[in-house]
């Protein structure tokens, strides 16, 4: 006989029901004296993946395990519960004659999703299924809301987001991403830490909102009366620690861009940043090339892996190509041969371009470079030389100081990092400050302030000095699989159900 299939109203209808009946098992409970919130701690000594990886050495020893009630099989005296802790589940076998008639009766009231404690000896069944025979089990936490995998899973995306604790629970796979997640910051921090770099902290709260072209948010500082910004990017203060007398420092922290939300983007999300002294932008390409390797034989086993089905190879040298070059190859337009403002915007036309009147060369460059080239870029590829309009932190090419000694990495034809050799002339630092600030006079939203404060650490002396930023979450998704930005964020920014 076919299943009949609930309509969503009597779906929560039914849930509606069980929640009921939960609450009413729990009133009757503590009238009984038995409040289960009332336990606050248990003896828990193993996991587990513990019991399954070290089986031959446990079998027969004594094991305190606790963890959530997943499925339960009530056969008369004796019954079979599969009870999930952080690391796997484990089956239990409950016998009324082991944990006694009381205990046992009051066990059959527990509901599938309540946290039990379970004391009791290591075994293997007929079946050949790893156990624990319980000889005391105890009712630790009790839950009131029925786990959705009863009502066929939980499979809604947003869902999913917004209530990533039942995710967690009833999606195993899911919190295998995080935990690698938490690896590939681990070996991120092992390689840089292992190369002499000092991991800091820098203010979240900024004055001036710079380091980045983002639109960031503004919040108020009451005692002081003043508007602050929450950060866009790391630089402008590690830098500062550069010119202090840092050689190497890094950050991984969060920062905060007030822009739009798609599968890559979320308004707050993690980035490294880490600048060294005495190095220019192609050994910071050697040094990455260096890092994503590490990372990925670390967390993966390997520098060779699928992602979206295509092979990526971390493991080769990576292609290196300057803008000009990429332009020429894809869309055909040779911006050697173009000399003024005028030729670029009439090649922009040609090629149904749109662009602003404030856009110069360097920026008509780049924006044929995003319509033509950007998503071509697959295997693991640095974009170099960069137009100065486009890059106000950046050192100038000594040799055509049109362009900037400046670096994106691409994978999949998406951006995974950006550096440069830094600016360090703080006459030139000033006069792109203050091209920022016109054209955020003139409506830039991204556009960013003049700091002072930053010109005058710059007038005390920088050294020569490469930077690097990289968004951890875009590394994520790469080393994980992941196709949006919400999967390998443990909670994502989401719109209010009531908006």
């Amino acid at each position: 006989m076919n299943e009949q299939i609930q309509t969503p109203q009597e779906q929560e209808a039914e849930f509606s029901e069980h929640a009921r009946v939960r609450r009413e098992k729990l009133a009757a409970m503590k009238a009984e004296g038995h409040d289960p919130y009332a336990v606050t701690s248990y003896p828990v000594d193993t996991y587990a993946s513990t019991i399954r990886d070290k089986f031959e050495e446990m079998d027969g020893k004594e094991v305190c395990i606790a963890g959530r009630m997943m499925s339960r099989r009530i056969m008369g005296k004796a019954s079979f519960v599969d009870l999930q802790d952080s690391s796997d589940r484990m089956q239990i076998y409950v016998k009324r004659d082991d944990v006694g008639e009381e205990r046992y009766a009051d066990f059959k009231k527990w509901d599938i999703g309540d946290i039990i404690g379970v004391k009791g000896l290591v075994f293997r069944t007929q079946k050949g299924e790893i156990s624990v025979h319980a000889h005391e089990i105890m009712l630790l936490s009790k839950s009131l809301l029925p786990l959705p995998e009863k009502f066929h899973g939980l499979k809604d995306t947003e869902t999913r987001y917004r209530q990533r604790y039942v995710d967690l629970i009833v999606n195993p796979e899911v919190k295998e991403v995080f935990v690698k997640r938490s690896k590939i910051i681990t070996e991120v921090r092992n390689f840089l830490n292992s190369k002499g770099f000092l991991e800091v902290e820098t203010p979240v709260l900024h004055n001036i909102a710079g380091g980045a072209a983002a639109r960031p948010f503004i919040t108020h500082h009451n005692t002081l009366d003043m508007d602050m910004y929450l950060r866009i990017a790391l630089e402008l203060h590690l830098k500062r620690l550069i010119v202090g007398g840092f050689d190497k420092v890094y950050e991984i922290g969060r920062v905060f861009r007030n822009e739009g939300m798609d599968p890559r983007h979320n308004p707050e999300f993690t980035l490294l940043e880490f600048y060294q002294a005495y190095l220019n932008y192609e050994g910071l390409m050697d040094l990455t090339e260096e890092l994503l390797r590490y990372v990925a034989q670390a967390v993966l086993g390997t520098t060779t892996f699928v992602y979206d089905g295509v092979e990526l190879d971390f493991g080769k040298p990576f292609e290196r190509i300057t803008m000009v070059e990429a332009v020429r190859r894809y869309a055909g337009v040779d911006f050697d041969k173009i000399e003024t403002v005028e030729e670029a915007r009439a090649a922009a036309k040609e090629h149904h371009i749109e662009y602003e009147e404030r856009h110069l060369k360097g920026d008509i460059l780049n924006l044929f470079f995003d319509e033509f080239c950007e998503e071509k870029l697959i295997q693991p590829t640095f974009l170099t030389e960069h137009p100065v309009e486009i890059s106000p932190l950046a050192k100038r090419k000594a040799s055509d100081p049109r362009y900037t000694e400046r670096f994106e990495l691409f994978v999949m034809g998406r951006e995974l990092a950006n550096a440069f050799s830094e600016l360090n002339d703080p006459i030139d630092q000033r006069e792109r400050f203050e091209r920022q600030a016109a054209l955020k006079a003139a409506g830039d939203e991204e556009a960013t302030d003049v700091d002072e404060d930053f010109l005058t650490a710059l007038e005390y002396g920088l050294p020569p000095t490469g930077g690097f930023g990289m968004g951890i979450d875009r590394l994520v998704m790469l080393l994980t699989g992941a196709t949006s930005i919400r999967d390998v964020l443990l909670f994502p920014t989401m719109k209010p159900l009531d908006k």
